[in-house]
């Protein structure tokens, strides 16, 4: 029988914000936060959080989870949800949440099962959202051009599509958010980091540019995602607020 999980990558050295995921509010840490979204989602059969640091371990085992220990040298996330997947046969659906996601819809995750499940040539899915501000110059926010039956064309830190004729284009940012079907994720993670990747340090850029397929849609998500500081400090006081 194939099953759908739920893996949430959760690693302690964080070059923008090192500890994360251990990182509190209102008491509660960050990769709790994430995981009890996660546990909401009834298209899951399992939920399981990742991770390369025994403190986070301990954290995650505290609040009840269930949580693979894994190695300190994989060089994205995916690498290390392979490392977990590789002890679940079963699993057919794999969706890489982010452990730095703490306000994330269960709708959207519901949304990435679905576009897996539905769409046979959809190697990932993936979400995005449409930018209507200044945040489109943000590095830290990444963009996503998509094809006109939804597949993404390419994402970058910079602003694409470039605007030559103001006015016309429509932005998206990616949401880190990912489905993977079991043989896409294996088949993926054993490609060698292409420039492209290397230069945006995107490891969506790998699949895209092996042919590999990733079906977006769009949602309207404008929710937090914890890189920076200014990121917690932002969820924080939003949280503090209610």
């Amino acid at each position: 029988m194939s099953k759908t999980a739920i893996i949430i990558p959760a690693r302690y050295g964080s070059k923008r914000l090192q500890g994360k995921p251990l990182l509190k509010v209102c008491n509660k840490p960050i990769i709790q936060w994430v995981w009890e979204k996660a546990i909401q989602v009834k298209s899951a059969d399992i939920v399981i959080i990742a991770t390369d640091n025994k403190e986070i371990y301990d954290c995650a085992k505290s609040f009840g989870a269930n949580v693979e220990m894994t190695s300190e040298h994989h060089k994205c996330g995916s690498d290390r949800i392979v490392e977990v997947a590789e002890k679940y046969p079963e699993l057919s659906y794999i969706i890489n949440l982010q452990g730095d996601e703490p306000m994330i819809n269960t709708s959207c995750v519901e949304e990435v099962i679905k576009l897996l499940k539905e769409d046979n040539n959809a190697d990932i899915s993936t979400l995005v959202s449409e930018i209507k501000n200044e945040d489109v110059d943000d590095p830290n926010m990444v963009k996503c051009v998509k094809d006109i039956n939804g597949y993404a064309m390419y994402f970058s830190r910079s602003k694409i599509p470039y605007e030559r004729n103001m006015g016309i284009a429509k932005f998206y940012k990616h949401i880190g958010i990912y489905g993977y079907k079991r043989e896409a994720l294996f088949k993926m993670t054993k490609f060698p980091q292409p420039e492209i990747e290397q230069a945006e340090s995107l490891e969506q850029l790998r699949a895209l540019y092996n042919g590999m397929k990733i079906k977006t849609s769009v949602v309207e998500y404008n929710a937090i995602g914890i890189d920076t500081i200014e990121d917690f400090n932002a969820f924080k006081k939003l949280v503090e607020s209610k």
